[in-house]
């Protein structure tokens, strides 16, 4: 089976006698294995597995524990996640559990059966079931000879017995990964009809960090990895001695709060700084730039040079087309016409007086308006041709062709008026500029007040005009004339289209539809937009374009002017302006987050377990035991052992005094320790029983499992006292 890990394989699995057993502490968080007698473990990895494909070749490996993040590019991990072979504490996922044996054995260098006594750990009063599906799989599946069951916090109460930590009789407090668990130890033995848990540990801290931070900086979430949080926990969470009062420093006493924060800064690259460009930038740039303008001018001149010639070939060709005409009979110029695509000599000349305006405009030739005016005169002369004769002269087709000439002439003229007018409106227009610039000039604070005065006054002017077209008369308490506005038009005109529809609705009757079959249907439209469809259609009179005019003058003259606005508008929304992102928006900044998690411990209730907390799980231990002898439960309670991964929190071991001396009779001696290593004492601990000559005496063979039963191995408990 491929397996994917940086962990190193050993070498000397068959240096080690047959006789040597092999100690597996397996966790819910982490696995180890190694060999006993030895002061460390092997072999060490998490306790998850994963089963990827790979993106190319398609094949399903498997990912043990740990692995480089930088592989999962060639696997396809969307349909297979980390799974543990455990629920709670409990191990019910034997196929899993198969993977990680497999791993952790390959990684001890095992090739064929393990022919060594196994003792792996198990949670407090483990079900028989899953013991006896972990005795079958060892038995089946690896062959081992012979195995044994012991409690992972009995061997971490018992390594810190001898190591003068705790004596023979007190309490083991272990916060776990999944679990809590209280034990209490009797003469060296763990008595486990007193023992009690709780379904708190150091996953819902990290799971409780992972969400607090999550809602806190929502756009950083791909960085609150399982592995990061983890870290974030360990490394800056703790236990307050008094919940409440350090959440009121956080917010009474900034300069302390502050003093307790911590900051995690993500990688963040500073934007590059706009400096002022130096002169040698600044002289290859104006080199740059007058390069390309070089090259840009050489383009253009080339463009004007080849268009100047095609006008020159394409004049010359119309030219000698003009002299060939001369040359031509009458009876033959109409053949001659239509072969060169023309009508006649007056489009022939038309169009070579264009090309000829073109080529002098090519050539930058200024324009001669003398002899334009004289052609245009020309021109109009000869398009006009018929107008100036009488009527009594012409045939039917000459006056037909005079009435549309006198038509285009009316249209020329008008747009030459037009034009003219425009012209002479824009010179007013400028006369009036110039005339105020002068006033401005003379007496600035007078002009900006008159101008202020009139713009006023407009606006007055111009709101009532829209109310009277709006409303008539009616918005106007004075007017007893009471006319009729704009919107009472409008109804009527609705009205009236309305009266139209209903009167052709009903003369149809109720049979067939068949409006639109005769012609006159058709009129109808007609008469629902006769008088009534041009009234949106107005203009902005003199005063609103004055208005608009005077608005523009004074918001560049005066910058404190605000202009009104129209009835029926709002004010534009000021567009957000997007900052640039700087070091403090990369910053995770960890405040009451370090001791709020962590609180969950002697909080359950918080995260919705409804269970006692870490402190009062002592008392109900006590109070679960056989026997009752107030000089043993002193005993229990001045000898405390605080294991497990979780015990690392620092001020874990003061606030479980505190809340334990609150709930014990006045005056009961109370102590508690911390484990020399919380997280390795148990396989310390299980290493060194596995090591005494009179282990053997407390395993069992594959010979006794078959031949007791499952009844027998729910009998089964460890003696750790050798």
């Amino acid at each position: 089976m491929p397996f994917i890990s940086s962990i190193q394989r050993q070498t000397d699995f068959n240096l080690f006698d047959s006789n040597t057993p092999i100690v597996i502490d397996n966790g819910a968080s982490y696995f180890r294995i190694g060999w006993a007698g030895e002061p460390e473990p092997r072999v060490i990895f998490r306790n998850i597995v994963q089963r990827p494909r790979h993106k190319v070749t398609g094949e399903t490996v498997t990912i043990v524990g740990d692995h480089d993040p930088a592989l999962l590019k060639y696997f396809d991990c969307t349909r297979s996640g980390p799974r543990s072979a455990f629920d709670n504490n409990v191990v019910y996922q034997f196929e899993t559990m198969e993977y990680i044996l497999d791993f952790g054995f390959d990684r001890m260098g095992a090739t064929t059966e393990i022919d060594h006594p196994v003792l792996i750990t198990e949670c407090v009063c483990n079900p028989v079931q899953s013991r006896s599906k972990m005795a079958e799989l060892l038995f089946e599946t690896y062959g081992v000879p012979s195995i044994a069951f012991g409690v992972d916090v009995a061997f971490s109460y018992k390594y810190n017995q001898q190591q003068g930590i705790c004596a023979k009789d007190g309490l083991a407090l272990c916060p776990g990964f999944n679990t809590t668990h209280v034990i209490p130890f009797v003469d060296g033995e763990p008595v486990y009809e007193g023992c009690c848990r709780t379904n708190v540990g150091g996953f819902h801290v990290t799971n409780h960090l992972k969400q607090l931070l999550s809602l806190k900086y929502p756009y950083h979430l791909t960085r609150f990895t399982w592995e990061k949080v983890e870290d974030l926990k360990m490394e800056h969470c703790y236990i307050a001695s008094n919940y409440a009062s350090e959440a009121s420093l956080f917010q009474k006493e900034p300069e302390q709060a502050e003093a307790k924060t911590r900051c995690w800064q993500l990688p963040w690259v500073p934007p590059p700084t706009d400096e002022p460009p130096s002169e040698e930038e600044i002289a290859r740039k104006a080199a740059i730039k007058e390069k390309q303008g070089q090259r840009l001018r050489e383009m253009a001149e080339a463009k004007r040079s080849s268009k100047i010639n095609e006008l020159e070939n394409e004049l010359h060709g119309l030219e000698f087309l003009l002299h060939q005409l001369e040359q031509v009979d009458e009876s033959e110029v109409l053949s001659f016409l239509s072969e060169t695509g023309y009508v006649n000599r007056q489009e022939i000349e038309s169009a070579r007086n264009k090309v000829m305006q073109s080529l002098r405009k090519a050539k930058g030739e200024p324009k001669n308006e003398q002899a334009e005016t004289e052609k245009d005169d020309l021109g109009t002369s000869e398009k006009y041709s018929l107008i100036n004769i009488p009527d009594d002269m012409l045939t039917e087709e000459q006056l037909n062709e005079k009435k549309k000439q006198l038509s285009l002439k009316s249209m020329a003229d008008g747009r030459q008026r037009l034009k003219q007018k425009r012209y002479e409106e824009e010179l007013e227009r400028e006369r009036k500029q110039q005339l105020e610039e002068e006033k401005r000039l003379e007496n600035p604070d007078l002009y900006l007040e008159q101008l202020h005065a009139k713009y006023k006054d407009l606006s007055e002017r111009v709101d009532q005009q829209k109310r009277l077209k709006t409303n008539g008369g009616h918005s106007n308490t004075n007017n007893v004339s009471g006319g009729i506005g704009r919107g009472e038009r409008l109804n009527a005109a609705q009205r009236e289209r309305m009266r139209l529809l209903t009167t052709a609705a009903f003369d149809r009757g109720k049979g067939e539809d068949t409006f639109g079959a005769r012609d006159e249907d058709w009129q109808l439209y007609k008469l629902m937009s006769k008088d009534y469809g041009n009234d949106d259609d107005e203009e902005p009179d003199e005063d609103e374009t004055e208005l608009a005019r005077i608005s523009s003058r004074l918001q560049d003259l005066d910058p404190t002017f605000i202009p009104k606005l129209e009835a029926g508008t709002s004010q534009p929304a000021e567009v957000p302006r997007m900052r640039p992102l700087t070091k403090e928006d990369f910053q995770i900044v960890l405040g009451v987050e370090r001791f709020r998690c962590p609180e969950i411990l002697f909080n359950p209730n918080w995260i919705g377990v409804d269970q006692v907390g870490l402190d009062e799980m002592a008392d109900v231990s006590i109070r679960r035991l056989p026997y009752k002898d107030e000089t043993l439960e002193q005993r229990l309670t001045s000898s405390i052992l605080v294991t497990g991964g979780s015990s690392l929190f620092p001020g874990i071991v003061e606030r479980l005094e505190a809340g334990i001396r609150m709930i014990r009779p006045c005056g009961s001696p109370i102590k508690i320790v911390r484990a020399l290593d919380p997280v390795m004492d148990a396989w310390r601990g299980a290493a060194t029983f596995a090591s005494d000559s009179q282990f053997h005496m407390q395993t069992f063979n594959r010979q006794d499992y078959y031949e007791k039963g499952e009844d027998w191995l729910r009998r089964y408990q460890l003696r750790y006292t050798l």
